[in-house]
């Protein structure tokens, strides 16, 4: 008896929570005027459960089902003739009454958990009716074509994909590549998202340090660019300095979601580097003014070709890192430093995928925090072929000196293990 008076209890209180929602909205309309409101949906969820417990205790699934046709018909009819006396065809009320009614049985037959997550996931899509609206009426048909894609590619092409390496060495597993190639992606792709509506045209530090979400090589060489046209260097320099900082806390994120075991080792080091690097932008950035010099707004990153020529890079790299570390770890971390000139996040993922299979953490740690240097090296290698030495050097000041409190961080400070910390691999 007590159970099902928590499961009705649950049942009820997901009602009430689309309902408060839904009352509040139409919190101006006058009593009688709308078929339902916070009681309404309340009874709804109930409903729904006592349905459920009756189907339950006589044996029949027929009988929530009944009882399921019955509701949506005796709701729909009232809804129906709300709209034509409102005159609005939408058809989200109906739907949000047979959701809580269903949500309700599931608190008393199904998972309490679910039942609990999809009444709250149902008022939060509710409540952000004009945040979704909004957000449909700025996005462009390219934004739109690239998150369908990130959908086909995460739920259609990854579950077909072998889990298993298919190479002699383990290196080369294709849905791990998958995995990694998506989440790097998807990553990018939010912080262009972010960039967009929030807005990417308040001059070069903004897109810059949204452009380094993607890629701070192509930053570095926009800003280069810019600066041999004319801009005035210092401040260039500044934004490109900030953009390396950016960079780096992008690949620690992707650290952390894949293997924060390697923080463990690295964190300390890299948080060193990201402190110099955004004191010496900062400096930069205050002897001179960006304003009117480049183009603010960054490339969408989630395109199909750059995609897959990372995946199929992000494969090589992870083969040739697995058979160079079979049996040591040396192999890996060669590996890293030469491939983190061109890629850094292909020189990373490849990296945190050998940990617990060919190298230690130690190892790994080695190898991003290299990737991440011989990166740097790469931007000073764009920055000097592009601009001029009023650009590039003081990003190669900047550098050296991160790279240094980096250094010293790593040699001075001990490593821990992060508690509870385990990769996803």
């Amino acid at each position: 008896m007590e159970s099902l008076i928590a499961k009705l209890g649950l049942a009820l209180a997901i009602g009430l929570l689309v309902g408060l929602e839904r009352g509040w909205r139409e919190r101006d309309a006058p009593d009688g005027a709308r078929t339902a409101g916070i009681r309404t949906y309340a009874i709804t969820g109930l409903l729904g459960g006592l349905t459920a417990s009756l189907a339950l205790s006589l044996e029949a699934p027929s009988l929530l089902i009944a009882g399921l046709f019955a509701f949506t018909a005796v709701f729909a009819w009232y809804k129906s003739r709300e709209a034509l006396h409102d005159a609005d065809f939408s058809v989200t009320g109906v739907v949000a009454g047979m959701s809580v009614f269903m949500l309700g049985a599931l608190a008393v037959t199904g998972d309490q958990r679910a039942a609990a997550a999809g009444g709250t996931a149902l008022a939060v899509i509710l409540a952000s009716r004009d945040l979704l609206h909004g957000l449909v009426k700025r996005i462009s048909w390219v934004e739109l074509r690239a998150a369908l894609v990130l959908a086909v590619m995460t739920a259609i092409i990854l579950p077909l994909l072998p889990a298993q390496a298919v190479d002699p060495w383990g290196g080369f597993n294709p849905r791990q590549v998958w995995i990694f190639t998506v989440l790097t992606a998807a990553i990018s792709y939010l912080g262009y998202i972010a960039v967009r509506v929030f807005g990417a045209t308040r001059g070069v530090l903004v897109g810059g340090l949204a452009g380094a979400v993607v890629s701070s090589t192509a930053v570095t060489l926009a800003l280069a660019r810019t600066a041999a046209a004319g801009g005035n260097p210092w401040p260039l320099a500044g934004a490109a300095t900030l953009a390396a900082a950016v960079s780096v806390l992008r690949v620690t994120g992707i650290v952390a979601i894949v293997a924060p075991s390697v923080l463990g080792v690295a964190g300390i080091a890299i948080l060193a580097a990201v402190a110099v690097f955004a004191i010496c932008g900062g400096l930069y950035l205050t002897r001179g003014n960006l304003a009117g010099t480049g183009d603010g707004s960054p490339r969408n990153p989630f395109e199909l070709g750059p995609l897959l020529l990372f995946a199929v890079g992000f494969a090589v790299v992870s083969t040739i890192s697995a058979a160079a570390a079979s049996g040591h770890s040396a192999g890996m971390v060669a590996t890293s430093a030469v491939s983190g000139v061109f890629d850094v996040d292909v020189a990373v993922l490849s990296a945190l995928r050998l940990l617990g299979a060919s190298a230690d953490v130690e190892a790994v740690g080695h190898a991003v925090l290299i990737a991440l240097a011989t990166n740097a090296v790469g931007r000073l290698i764009v920055a000097a072929a592009t601009g001029p030495v009023r650009f590039w050097l003081p990003l190669a000041g900047a550098s050296a000196l991160a790279g240094a409190a980096g250094a010293a961080a790593f040699a001075a400070l001990p490593h821990f293990t992060w508690p509870g910390a385990t990769p996803i691999l």
